[in-house]
């Protein structure tokens, strides 16, 4: 039975404890969070998608206000970091040099810089450290690119991504509109689609992005073409800009030389393939959402059992850096090389 610790219990956090309570090898047995108040405040609703728990019975759950504190007492096999982006590089750094085997969320970090901190942490430590992009394990992402790995439908012309929602006003300090602790939109929102085309399609040569500003000088829609140089044409589009009436929307389109593969979370059904030859329709895919499926692989991966190759350290640090040449091509107004 793995032993595991949440650190950082808001939306994010109780996204992750949903996930890790469902699960019959694991068991969360402390939470660490500096809100002394953390019983109270998880039973209103936070976050702009379902899933995050919320009814949450602390029984058999210790309650920390300190990291040090819990690491030291807790006996844990493993955490789940789950803070402001900022603290990713120092808090998995501290987790790692004492043994403990980290599931950090994306971004990975704020930085190259920082991402190389965290891989020289976990190479010494010799424990896993996992990125939480959950859309590789998005079980229609997932499919779309097992669609386009098999290559029956050839390879892909073109692609079009799009996440649209209204600023997360949730955190409690507001970080997540903070650019110097979230990244801002492009680092925060907009990466899930940069993680995703480099997965896709591997490492751009160049993006070539574009971007709107809001009142007080923050980014808050951003959409960029990254540049392969064979005539693909990949763009992906980001934004926070939105009212709050509007939700929140997810899509994307993946024309093949022999289909069109389409998700978009306001259709039904909100997947499908349109061959060339043939009548339209929706694959299977995996029954779990993203963040189930990417803790089944990192529990999986921490008792020693073999997995695929889905996420490494190596690409979560390249869509960091993806992003960073995406935000100097807003600033300078020219395309940027990805280097």
């Amino acid at each position: 039975m793995l032993r595991v610790g949440v650190v950082g219990f808001g939306f994010m956090g109780r996204m992750h404890f949903r996930c890790w309570d469902a699960r019959d090898d694991a068991r969360v047995v402390a939470v660490c969070d500096a809100n002394p108040n953390i019983k109270e405040d998880t039973k209103r609703a936070v976050g702009n998608i379902d899933g995050a728990a919320s009814a949450i019975d602390f029984r058999g759950i210790e309650l920390f206000t300190d990291f040090d504190t819990m690491i030291e007492q807790a006996g844990l096999d493993a955490i789940s970091l789950t803070l402001p982006t900022y603290l990713h590089a120092e808090f998995s750094e501290r987790a790692l040099s004492r043994g403990v085997n980290v599931l950090c969320e994306k971004p990975m970090a704020l930085t190259v810089a920082d991402c190389e901190r965290m891989i020289a942490a976990a190479d010494k430590s010799g424990k896993i450290l996992q990125i939480g992009h959950c859309l590789r394990f998005w079980p229609e992402y997932a499919k779309a690119k097992e669609l386009v790995d098999r290559g029956e439908y050839g390879k892909v012309v073109a692609a079009t991504f799009q996440r649209l929602g209204a600023p997360p006003g949730w955190s409690l300090d507001n970080w997540f509109v903070d650019e110097q602790r979230s990244g801002g939109v492009a680092l925060d929102l907009h990466i899930h689609d940069t993680d995703y085309v480099q997965y896709l399609l591997g490492m751009p040569k160049a993006v070539c992005s574009h971007g709107a500003k809001g009142a007080q000088g923050q980014l808050i829609h951003i959409v960029t073409q990254y540049i392969y140089g064979d005539d693909q044409v990949v763009t992906a589009e980001g934004g926070w800009g939105m009212m709050p009436g509007f939700g929140f929307e997810m899509s994307f389109n993946l024309v093949l030389e022999k289909a069109t593969i389409v998700y978009d979370l306001t259709r039904e059904p909100v997947l499908r393939v349109c061959p060339a030859e043939g009548e339209v329709f929706t694959p299977e895919v995996a029954k779990d959402d993203g963040y189930v499926r990417q803790i089944e692989h990192f529990a999986r991966a921490v008792q020693g059992q073999a997995v695929p190759e889905v996420i490494t350290l190596a690409q979560s640090r390249d869509s960091v850096k993806i992003v960073a040449a995406e935000r100097r091509s807003v600033d300078t107004h020219e395309p940027v090389l990805v280097n």
